[in-house]
């Protein structure tokens, strides 16, 4: 099942307060970026984020599901009516996330 735009709408909402919020439709799903970092996405009108130790402190009895089948497991946030709980789960995270992987130029 793919999640809807309102979903995501919904969840876009919630995080408004946050400055840089971006997200990118995937197959029929969404990825959310935090200042240009992958925080998470939107799975089957789900939010879930990546396993980070900030987000298991904040979630601690946080589920782990998968996004979708064969990818690595991730952290339901099931608080998604609590938009500043959202906001300062995601800038609780942004110090632990990767940087972005740089893209190589196409030949």
């Amino acid at each position: 099942m793919a999640s809807s735009t309102s979903y995501l709408n919904y969840i876009l909402e919630q995080v408004s307060g946050l400055e840089d919020i971006t997200c990118r439709a995937m197959m029929g799903e969404y990825i959310l970026y935090y200042q240009g970092k992958i925080v998470g996405g939107i799975y089957d009108d789900r939010l879930l984020v990546k396993p980070m130790a900030a987000a298991r402190q904040m979630m601690p009895d946080a589920p782990e599901e998968l996004p979708y089948e064969g990818a690595k497991p991730m952290l339901l946030v099931e608080r998604t009516d609590d938009g500043a709980f959202l906001c300062a789960l995601f800038q609780a995270m942004l110090p632990e996330l990767p940087a972005p992987k740089k893209r190589k130029p196409k030949a």
